[in-house]
């Protein structure tokens, strides 16, 4: 019985270091008045830019790219976007089959406010005047934002 009695106090020693600790729980952003920690009445929009030229030929580089992004894009969110390497297809009114095109994607979250869609639409017509494009393709939808 005494050997049972010393293991007993062997490990309840050992279990007394054991104590559990409560999880100290993680900070949460709050944001600042131009991000505010949550926000609705914001859209998110996914623009397409299509970098091939016709028929696969010519086109736009990514020096070509970068140069319109950071005189066309930028200035006009500067708060931040984000630009996806893409791949797809078009085909233009007349065409008898889709051009495959290397593209770029642009995501937008942004307040819901006339003079934010003013500037994607200007977005969307400095590329076309730049590049001959019929189109740059534009997704937008509801978002509920948080920083």
């Amino acid at each position: 019985m005494r050997a049972a009695s010393v293991l007993l106090l062997m490990v309840s020693l050992v279990c007394a270091g054991c104590v559990t600790q409560q999880a100290t729980p993680a900070p949460v952003l709050t944001g600042d008045t131009a991000h505010p920690a949550a926000a609705s009445g914001w859209l998110r929009t996914e623009l397409y830019f299509g970098l091939s030229g016709v028929d696969g030929k010519g086109g736009v580089d990514e020096a070509g790219w970068r140069a319109f992004l950071d005189q066309e894009v930028t200035p006009r969110f500067p708060a931040g976007l984000t630009v996806l390497d893409a791949y797809g297809q078009w085909q233009g009114s007349g065409q008898p089959v889709p051009e495959r095109l290397r593209s770029k994607l642009v995501v937008l979250l942004h307040p819901d406010t006339p003079a934010q869609r003013q500037a994607i639409d200007a977005i969307r017509a400095a590329w076309k005047a730049k590049t001959g494009d019929q189109s740059v393709l534009r997704v937008s939808q509801p978002a509920e934002v948080s920083f």
